[in-house]
């Protein structure tokens, strides 16, 4: 099977440059994604939101990959991956702008339409980055090269929530207080103050986001082809239909259920703390201790995959781990359950990594397709998220009860690391 122009080829200081470049969109992801976790008790407050209502941020961003990850493969073949990375940052500050008319007019579906729009950019963004990944190299290290990525990723996820935390969510606790003795006309004015502290931080990201669509465009970062020539003849070139593909769909699965569980173990944490009794100055910081561990499971990655353990392996103990925390969440309390939250974090971390090589392997044609069903998988981090608000809002169940929810996520991820990735794939070797 040949080849157009990957990993494989390049030349050593072209592989160094792709990877950097790549690494440095991974971090953009990372700082604009993770911002949600500070967004959510934020609007909440900014904008006088219910609980399940605070968590349509979640929905507006994530959803976005689902409706744009089709159209964001189509415009890849029409424009390439480099000029759809530019693009997709382009987009991306666009969103970060729609902020401003939000915060002037303290209406929240303007903030969910930028949040829409920013997650527009980023399906058009991880549908070209993450096969870019993967085929830089061996399929059996993708694990690894992702690992790498998600460092970048989870690292700018740690300090998104405690810069925009610092300025938005700075003296909120006495705020609230002075708050509930105000009129209504006084606490509109004070609202009204709170909600224009985004527009600052969310200017100068629209600003960096041009900047990087510039650079992007005019780097020397080749736009390389995610399709495999099936030249010689081979169980994939044969098949006709995505559909011929069952491994691939489970997968889809998996990335959804793997999503949703991810966005809710950082997402929710921060509203999670306060539930239980913390004030804000404190909790915002809580989302950025399962990105930590991320970054600590990531590193495992990189280290043991494949040398020490495959990656198959790795998700199936990373998903038991899952089962694991969750439970322990939902039967402690105060930080002790925070700290099994976080720890989903670990967990999570290999799971991204192993499920997406697992699950694109030997679609040949059929790469750009495969990569774009995968990305709509993402929006798992619209629904689940959206579930838990929903539940953690109901008297019957609570914050923490609605935690379980978690654990069916995790045992569809364990079987797709024993079974799943299996079925329909031995034809292929």
């Amino acid at each position: 099977m040949s080849q157009t122009t990957t990993g494989r080829k390049l030349s050593g200081n072209q592989y160094i440059l792709s990877i950097s470049i790549i690494g440095i969109l991974f971090f953009i992801f990372g700082f604009v994604t993770w911002l949600n976790a500070t967004l959510i008790p934020y609007l909440r407050i900014s904008c006088e939101l219910t609980s399940f209502e605070s968590y349509l941020v979640t929905f507006a961003f994530y959803i976005s990959y689902f409706v744009m990850a089709l159209p964001s493969s189509r415009v890849l073949e029409k424009i390439g991956f480099k000029n759809g990375m530019s693009l997709g940052l382009g987009i991306m500050a666009v969103g970060a702008l729609i902020f401003i008319p939000a915060a002037t007019t303290r209406t929240y579906w303007w903030f969910l339409l930028g949040l829409f729009v920013q997650g527009t950019g980023l399906a058009i963004l991880q549908t070209a980055s993450n096969p870019y990944v993967t085929i830089l190299g061996p399929i059996e290290s993708a694990a690894k090269r992702i690992s790498i990525m998600g460092v970048a990723n989870k690292f700018a996820g740690i300090l998104s929530p405690v810069i925009l935390g610092a300025i938005v969510l700075n003296g909120i606790d006495k705020l609230e207080q002075k708050m509930a003795m105000m009129d209504t006309v006084e606490k509109a004015a004070e609202l009204d103050i709170l909600a224009t502290k985004v527009i600052m931080p969310y200017t100068v990201m629209a600003v960096v986001l041009l900047f990087l669509a510039v650079m992007v465009r005019f780097s020397p970062l080749p736009d390389v082809d995610a399709e495999e020539e099936d030249t010689e003849e081979t169980e994939s070139s044969r098949r006709t239909s995505i559909f011929q593909f069952p491994y691939l769909w489970l997968g889809v699965l998996t990335i959804f259920l793997y999503v949703g569980a991810e966005v809710v173990a950082v997402d929710t944490l921060i509203a999670y703390g306060k539930s239980l009794g913390f004030e804000l100055s404190e909790a915002k910081f809580f989302s950025s201790f399962t990105l930590t561990g991320m970054i600590i499971g990531y590193f495992f990655g990189i280290i043991a995959i494949p040398k020490y353990i495959s990656q198959d392996k790795a998700l199936k103990y990373f998903a038991l781990l899952g089962v694991l925390f969750s439970i322990l969440a939902t039967l402690t309390n105060g930080y002790i359950s925070v700290l099994f939250i976080a720890l989903l974090g670990f967990a999570n971390s290999i799971m991204w990594p192993a499920i997406w090589p697992l699950a694109i392997d030997g679609l040949g044609k059929f790469m750009k397709k495969g990569s774009a069903l995968l990305i709509m998988g993402i929006a798992g981090g619209a629904l689940i998220p959206l579930l838990y608000g929903y539940l953690a809002g109901h008297v019957a169940v609570g914050s923490r009860e609605a935690y379980w929810i978690l654990v069916p996520c995790y045992l569809f991820i364990l079987f797709f690391a024993t079974t799943g990735h299996k079925i329909g794939k031995q034809a292929n070797r």
